[in-house]
């Protein structure tokens, strides 16, 4: 039996009854129920009732090609028929994975040349700091096993990964956090820049903030500093230009391991393959996921710099750590066409050259000047929108995100799905979206501004 023989509420009474979701206030969530999704295409999602939403997230921010690829669908089938699991241990790999790993050591930066793969954002990011703990075990100095992350950074859902991560709410439910992680300031100009402070000069503060981080605890202990090149579930926090080559110079200088989590703005969103290459920087790990196979299969790739793995494979005999589905053929199979899609398509230069500015502009022009909005910004396509009470003096409505939470309900009335983050409203849409399908998201992102500064000025 299909779904289609299931009318909405039985559907939503199964879901309320058997299936608990992520980052939900399920009591709340089953009172009203769920909305369930059917199909998609290109860049619109639809419900069972049929309803055409022009989706603003890319999924979870990482469905870059669009929806209803079959290439895609046909790789994955043709994979399943071949070969539809076998695993990497027993030094056994099959082809996808081998074929995977050389594309991506192409398209990475010229110093990354491995893949450690896994299933999830969360998963990659484990097997960061396992291994970056481990380089520095087999170099002699396992106490530099510290590691340094920023405050509203998000790096997975895993007790390792919450623990990286700087979301003070995960912790709170955390119960107990893996030790040796501390957390800096964020590099967030619109709220902690300080009054006169230019862009560069704050860029270089919020860097500092990792070094004084660095002094405090002593080099010798400090592994590594782990952050997004922008801040993506914090609220698409974008650093000053300052800030990534500072950071770069602080941990050269303390002999500090940089490890990027690209799992978000990998792949093409900031309109270059990775971000490092748009920020002009070096690490010696980057974390991806989502948009490797555009959401389409779960496949997760660590990218390991020459550093590390040289120490691994000449130092480091057996590595205790692995997944079942490492290198799964059919997520990497698809994750191949989906590369070849965006790299055939010129997705990335379309970013960089064309949307992108489109993008920025039109969120300047159309939706910055909205009485609601104390900021707007973006870098590639990947924005943000600050929901303020007083644009002059930056006050937010209280309770803490319930501003946003208003504009993102009415948004989704008018078919258009966005995403809210404490204040602030982000977007990361498919790398498919055309200055048309933008012009239909800030006029939808308008009339959501409206709606809701109806209701807010009521309170």
């Amino acid at each position: 039996m299909t779904y289609q023989n299931y009318s909405l509420k039985q559907l939503q009474q199964i879901d309320a009854a058997h299936h608990l979701h992520p980052f939900t206030d399920h009591k709340e969530m089953r009172e009203a129920g769920s909305r369930i999704i059917t199909h998609a295409n290109g860049p619109f999602i639809y419900d069972s009732e049929g309803t055409e939403i022009l989706d603003g997230m890319a999924g979870l921010w990482c469905v870059n090609v669009g929806y209803g690829r079959d290439e895609l669908a046909d790789a994955a089938y043709a994979q399943m028929k071949e070969l539809p699991y076998y695993n990497s241990f027993f030094k056994c790999s099959t082809p996808t994975p081998v074929l995977l790993a050389g594309k991506l050591a192409e398209l990475a930066p010229k110093h990354i040349n491995q893949v450690f793969y896994g299933s999830s954002g969360s998963e990659a990011n484990d097997t960061a700091l396992r291994l970056v703990r481990h380089y520095w075990a087999l170099e002699g100095k396992p106490e530099k096993n510290r590691i340094i992350s920023r405050k509203m950074g998000y790096h997975g859902s895993t007790i390792a990964g919450t623990s990286l991560g700087g979301m003070e709410q995960m912790h709170n439910q955390l119960g107990g956090a893996v030790p040796n992680i501390v957390h800096v300031m964020m590099p967030y100009a619109y709220e902690l820049a300080l009054p006169g402070e230019s862009d560069h000069d704050f860029g270089l503060r919020a860097a500092k903030a990792v070094e004084d981080a660095i002094l405090e605890a002593g080099a010798d202990k400090i592994a590594a500093f782990i952050g997004e090149p922008v801040m993506g579930a914090g609220g698409v926090k974008i650093p000053p230009m300052s800030y990534w080559p500072e950071v770069q110079r602080i941990c050269r200088k303390y002999d500090v391991l940089l490890m990027l989590d690209e799992v978000i703005t990998g792949y093409g969103r900031t309109g270059e393959w990775f971000a490092a290459q748009t920020f002009g920087i070096e690490p010696d790990t980057i974390t991806t996921a989502k948009a490797l196979t555009s959401g389409y299969q779960p496949l997760s790739a660590l990218l390991v710099g020459d550093r590390i793995a040289a120490t691994l494979v000449e130092k480091g005999g057996e590595f205790y750590h692995g997944y079942t589905y490492a290198g799964h053929p059919v997520a990497c199979a698809v994750a191949l066409k989906n590369l070849e899609i965006i790299e055939r398509e010129g997705l990335v230069e379309r970013v960089k050259n064309d949307t992108g500015p489109y993008f920025a502009r039109a969120l300047q022009e159309r939706i910055a000047g909205h009485n609601l909005v104390g900021e707007v910004r973006s870098i590639g396509l990947m924005g943000a929108i600050e929901i303020v009470r007083d644009k002059a003096t930056k006050e937010r409505y209280m309770p803490p995100g319930s501003a946003a939470v208003a504009v993102r309900d009415h948004a989704i009335a008018q078919r258009m799905m966005l995403r809210a983050s404490g204040d602030t409203m982000i977007l990361s849409p498919p790398l498919i979206w055309t200055r048309e399908t933008i012009d239909m998201a800030c006029k939808r992102i308008a009339k959501s501004l409206d709606l809701a500064e109806a209701d807010l000025r009521k309170r």
